[in-house]
């Protein structure tokens, strides 16, 4: 339990730091440094600086749980990586071609021929986004990881399994049913401004490829938010 509450205090120190480097010099780990901490030494100085970090203290304790779901999601996105890169980019992209070629002979079995290469074209475009997700990562930088990597690799997962529920019973009444419950709630919070929702309420319906196009809405935010809570953890928990 001390280890735990002793990481934590680390994590929260670490996390403050960073807040107040966005401002002042000489904060994050500058504790052990010959220099040590900058402190101000004027009035206004101090104002300035102890303000900040009584915001910086509210903001940290608002962020850190997301840092720890950070942690998380860096975890098994780091397992994923070292796979990856175990693999290579031929050998990943053929194993994500092994796994959606394996939904599509399913499909051949028990859909109509329509819906079998309705599955196909979905795992042609999840094998490509897992291959583009691969190439962007390999790039390098943190923005090019999050804002193209993370959304190629979330759509490699929902697109098939999505396409695949037009054509099982089974498979489509938890898709569907969840889908509709999600545009529910984008509908009631995320376009209640400006009449957005009651436009989108009378103009479409979600039906047919509204599904699809759905999902992969979803898709790219989900992964520009699993990207912004790993960035986050490497902030609060560097890897190096």
């Amino acid at each position: 339990m001390a280890g735990f509450v002793g990481a934590v205090g680390v994590d929260l120190k670490r996390l403050h730091e960073t807040w107040m480097e966005l401002f002042f010099p000489r904060q994050r780990g500058a504790d052990d440094s010959v220099l040590g901490k900058w402190k101000p030494e004027t009035t206004g100085g101090k104002l300035a600086y102890n303000g900040w970090a009584a915001v910086g203290a509210l903001a940290v304790a608002l962020v850190y749980p997301f840092a720890l779901a950070g942690v998380v999601a860096r975890y098994n996105a780091y397992r994923l990586d070292d796979l990856s890169s175990a693999l290579g980019l031929v050998g990943t992209v053929l194993l994500v071609a092994l796994l959606w070629g394996a939904l599509s002979a399913a499909a051949w079995v028990r859909f109509t021929f329509t819906g079998f290469l309705a599955v196909v074209v979905a795992a042609g475009v999840a094998t490509l986004s897992a291959g583009l997700a691969l190439a962007f990562a390999r790039v390098g930088g943190r923005v090019t990881t999050v804002v193209l990597a993370y959304p190629f690799a979330t759509t490699a997962v929902f697109l098939p399994p999505v396409v695949a529920a037009f054509y099982s019973p089974a498979l489509g009444e938890l898709v569907f049913t969840e889908s509709e419950s999600l545009a529910i709630w984008f509908l009631d919070n995320v376009f209640a401004v400006g009449g957005i929702n009651e436009y989108l309420r009378t103009e479409y319906d979600l039906t047919g490829v509204a599904y699809v196009l759905l999902w992969l809405g979803v898709s790219v935010p989900v992964g520009w938010v699993l990207g912004v809570l790993v960035t986050l953890a490497n902030l609060v928990r560097p890897t190096e």
